[in-house]
């Protein structure tokens, strides 16, 4: 797992020194528009960061069936009894959670702008943390359902996971940009003011599979499994706040 750290410093200095000062609360703020209360000297504002790159660990992978029919009754019917055959083949994998999707039925009209048929489309969601078993499960309902699409996801364990590391490293850095600072700019230590610890996370692209005209297939080609592979996540975490340089 590749870790990038990248910190961002910003020094404001108060009317004592040549450089304006700047506090992140309120009440600072308010403090410095009022001539009784001045600004202290030598507040240090700053931030830093802390990121890594995570694998994604959960596997989502939709299957659909479309039909056509004369009427809407025959053709809901129809679609039910294929996503409930998928749903009663899912069940029986362990690891593998599969639930019913979106659901249309909908007219088809001919030149004349009359109703010439009704198509309908049902879909199948499998998730799991086990891609083997999701992607052969996928492949053995290929019989029934189509692959529409595969996504990947970071569980919310993996995230926390991670972010309580970032954390500690991301005030070890808050920490040490201050401490350099305030030796920078004349100080010996500092002491804490404000602090304020987030967290966020960009998905990086991951492969997709979309839907494709079904081909004639023998029953091996239909039961092999999708091939998958799951993309990342970058998770960060940022402290910012201020601190009284000493």
């Amino acid at each position: 797992m590749t870790k990038k750290s990248a910190l961002a410093l910003s020094l404001v200095l108060a009317a004592a020194v040549p450089v304006a000062l700047t506090l992140a609360s309120p009440a600072a703020h308010a403090q410095t528009a009022n001539p009784h209360f001045p600004e202290p000297a030598g507040v240090l504002s700053l931030s830093s960061q802390a990121s890594a790159d995570v694998p994604q660990d959960i596997i989502h992978i939709t299957l659909f069936y479309e039909q056509q029919a004369k009427d809407p009754g025959s053709l809901t019917s129809a679609l039910n009894q294929r996503a409930d055959a998928a749903l009663s083949q899912a069940k029986g994998v362990s690891g593998v959670t599969a639930h019913t999707g979106a659901f249309s039925v909908y007219p088809s009209t001919d030149r004349d702008g009359k109703i010439s048929a009704w198509r309908g489309r049902t879909e199948v969601a499998l998730e799991s943390r086990d891609f083997a078993a999701a992607s052969k499960l996928a492949g053995q309902l290929s019989n029934l359902m189509q692959v529409a699409n595969v996504e990947f996801s970071l569980s919310p364990e993996a995230q926390r996971t991670a972010e309580q590391k970032l954390t500690t490293e991301a005030i070890k850095s808050f920490r040490a940009r201050a401490d350099e600072a305030a030796k920078a700019f004349g100080y010996s230590s500092y002491t804490i003011r404000d602090v304020n610890v987030g967290s966020g996370r960009n998905v990086q692209p991951y492969p997709r599979m979309m839907a494709m005209a079904a081909a004639p297939m023998d029953s091996a080609k239909m039961s092999a499994p999708i091939a998958v592979e799951g993309g990342k996540a970058t998770v960060s975490v940022t402290v910012n706040g201020s601190v009284q340089m000493k």
